[in-house]
């Protein structure tokens, strides 16, 4: 299992009667403040406070972009052999969907609530988000699964701004940004948490033609830079201060080798001439060339850049290197003249391919209670990078987002 090169006794959960409880259902929440019908109470020209998440809510990362681990550390145990799973995308394309797929959820079963909440068609009628932050769940297979708000979401974006254009959300220690510009960093501090936290990073695109999310995999690559896996940096109880804490952290970065969380491609809602074989391959190609010079390519090829396919000369066993998986719309299902694979079994494939994959463990073994201290760290790590304000800076000098 990629959390760990080796299991302990504590692993088994049913072993230890005071194992916590798998999460089955999304805990029922009170209304989140907010815009779009969602609360409304709150003076929208005011600051978002650093406010904890509604009651219920699981959230690790609230509509404020704090960072919140006491209610889901209950959840979580001192076994060392898990996997976790993280999921990115924009509004609509499926990502809880294949969340409550990789779950195990069964949807058939009467009164049983998904995990993970889907979008309905109010929600949808309304151009609302769905979810919000970071939720998280775990499986009985102890696979950590975080389900996370859409990028690209005109609906956070309308949230977050203020009449003036300014945000309400302070993305980076505080500099004040323009709602769009912040945004932007938000999707782009989203990206490199996940990469930094996760063992498999699901990049979910709607059709086939939509290569932004491929686009922002590339800039999270660029931008990640200095922040470590949760495993280097060492939990608060075995620190004698917080500047001890700080100073460690600080030092770990610097000295293990960079650590991303291997993506797999998804690609939702497609057609059927978008499955032929030759497409797909084609797919898989474009795919290969817009990632050749990325870290996700040079740990493939480790050790071999001359390896390295020459994008003239790729073949079919070249587009292995980079995971794509490929899924239809889901009406496609009980045609019998249907010649592609079918959603229901598409969906069966990306969780069978998720729990088998073979991912770099972080660098040292770590807890599930550990590996959730430590990602609230690296959370202000994200928050404070000095590449990822630079590359704000850079932003707002383009002149493409307004001061």
């Amino acid at each position: 299992m990629a959390g760990s090169t080796s299991g302990t006794t504590s692993s088994n959960p049913s072993l230890n009667p005071s194992a916590p409880k798998i999460l089955l259902a999304k805990p029922s929440a009170g209304p989140v403040p907010g815009k779009f019908g969602r609360g409304g109470g709150e003076d929208e020209t005011a600051p978002h406070r650093a406010r904890l998440p509604p009651v219920g809510s699981l959230n690790l990362l609230s509509d404020s972009w704090e960072f919140h681990i006491d209610r889901f550390l209950p959840f979580l145990t001192e076994n060392t052999d898990f996997k976790v799973v993280g999921i990115i995308g924009p509004p609509g394309a499926g990502k809880s969907t294949i969340m409550n797929e990789l779950y195990g959820f069964d949807g058939v079963s009467p009164g049983m609530l998904p995990p993970f909440a889907i979008q309905s068609e109010e929600t949808r009628a309304m151009a609302r988000h769905c979810t919000v932050g970071i939720e998280p769940r775990i499986s009985a297979e102890r696979l950590i699964l975080l389900d996370t708000q859409s990028v690209f979401s005109p609906s956070v974006l309308s949230e977050i701004m203020r009449p003036d254009g300014s945000s309400t959300v302070s993305v980076l220690s505080g500099e004040s940004l323009s709602a769009e510009l912040a945004h932007e960093i938000m999707n782009i501090q989203l990206g490199v948490l996940l990469a930094s936290i996760c063992h498999i990073l699901l990049v979910v695109s709607e059709g086939v033609h939509d290569n932004s999310m491929w686009h922002m995999m590339l800039t999270v690559d660029l931008l990640k830079h200095g922040i470590p896996d949760p495993s280097c940096i060492t939990p608060l109880h075995s620190q004698s201060s917080t500047l001890g804490l700080h100073k460690e952290g600080k030092d770990k970065v610097h000295e293990v080798e960079e650590y991303i969380g291997t993506p797999v491609f998804v690609h939702t809602k497609l057609q059927d001439q978008d499955l032929s074989p030759p497409n797909i391959v084609q797919t898989k190609k474009a795919l290969l060339q817009y990632f050749s010079s990325s870290s996700f390519m040079r740990r493939k090829c480790a050790n071999k850049p001359t390896d390295r396919p020459a994008m003239t000369q790729i073949n079919a066993k070249d587009t292995e290197l980079l995971d794509l998986l490929m899924i239809p719309y889901k009406n496609k299902d009980d045609s019998p003249e249907a010649q592609c694979e079918s959603y229901v079994s598409s969906l069966w494939k990306l969780r069978d391919q998720v729990l088998s994959m073979n991912c770099p463990s972080f660098t040292r073994n770590v807890s599930e209670r550990d590996w959730l201290k430590s990602s609230a760290k690296i959370w202000e790590l994200v928050k404070s990078s000095p590449i990822i304000a630079e590359y704000s800076r850079t932003l707002l000098s383009s002149g493409m987002f307004r001061r």
